[in-house]
């Protein structure tokens, strides 16, 4: 046996211990060794596959089973940097970027509605061999993540959900000012470029801090760089950040109940009850809407974004998601 074999087999074995041994989750769920992912390390860590689709960027970090991170609107994979620190020990942490949000460089003429995301996902899996993966996914993503479930149920092993669209809640209400905006093309100049230009404003109760994070200092700078920057490099990036909000306009889950309840992959919701943007009952919603749900957790004041927020939560989730599978 090899070191890194063996590295990768003792590290699945400690994990295993610890649950057993009564080690906390969180506690289980320690940062990697091999340092954190801010801005500098996220970026020297992207990588990119070509795809029908386009070039696909992504970040890797981690070995053996993969986990595949699915961020929200407008973010992008850098949503989910603190989680894959904590999980990279355990899982291989694939998160890319969606079709016309950060930095995937999207094939001319191609869709980025859910649909097209989906076919995406499935190529950018097929490229790095990964037959099954399980999914952890937020907002417009968890949405995504709902039909490679209903669709391909083969090639996910678990899912964790954050607060996103459900079949009832599909787009929400708050976002239909969004999609009217991107429909004219104005949201990107009218939305996302003052929030670039002024991260205070950003941050206000008036920016997409105050809508969608607790933390009155969050989203930080270097975080409303990484994901507005990509978005107003042109006048390209402005319309596919439209095209993505205005593939929304309808409910994109429509009529996937039936298949989602056949599913046998174990799902678990973790929901932020502050949110401003999905409501409670979505919540509700989910937990008829599984085969094998494994329960809900309520997180009390926690806003849409709090993936980035509490990494640590994620990591407990995703660890005791995946000692059921």
């Amino acid at each position: 046996m090899n070191r890194r074999r063996f590295l990768a087999l003792s590290t699945g074995a400690l994990a295993a211990g610890a649950l057993a041994g009564g080690l906390s989750l969180a506690a289980a769920a320690a940062p990697a060794a091999n340092g954190p992912l801010d801005a500098a390390g996220f970026r020297a860590a992207r990588r990119f596959v070509r795809t029908r689709y386009g070039r696909i960027a992504y970040v890797e970090r981690g070995r053996g089973a993969a986990a595949l991170f699915l961020h929200g609107f407008p973010l992008n994979s850098f949503q989910w940097r603190g989680a894959i620190e904590r999980l990279a020990p355990h899982r291989r942490c694939v998160a890319p970027d969606f079709m016309g949000l950060g930095h995937t460089e999207v094939a001319d003429g191609q869709s980025v509605a859910p649909d097209a995301q989906v076919g995406m996902l499935l190529a950018l899996m097929d490229k790095l061999s990964i037959d099954r993966a399980d999914v952890i996914a937020s907002d417009s993503g968890g949405a995504v993540a709902q039909l490679l479930l209903a669709r391909h149920p083969e090639r996910v092993r678990s899912l964790l959900l954050a607060n996103c669209d459900t079949e009832i809640e599909c787009p929400p209400a708050a976002m239909l000012p969004v999609i009217a905006l991107s429909r004219e093309g104005k949201f990107v100049d009218q939305w996302l470029a003052p929030w670039q230009a002024d991260k205070r404003l950003a941050r206000s109760p008036d920016g997409i801090g105050g809508m969608c994070y607790l933390d009155p200092g969050n989203p930080t700078d270097e975080a409303i760089d990484n994901y507005f920057l990509p978005l107003l490099a042109s006048a390209q990036s402005k319309a596919r950040v439209h095209a993505y909000a205005v593939a929304l306009d309808h409910n994109v889950l429509e009529g996937v109940g039936e298949a989602l309840k056949r599913s046998t992959a174990p799902t678990r919701v973790v929901w932020g009850m502050g949110d401003t943007i999905f409501s409670p009952a979505g919540a509700e919603h989910l937990q008829r809407s599984f085969g094998r749900f494994q329960g809900l957790r309520q997180l009390e004041g926690s806003k849409l974004f709090w993936p980035e927020e509490r990494p640590d939560v994620v990591a407990e989730e995703a660890l005791r998601l995946w000692a059921t599978v």
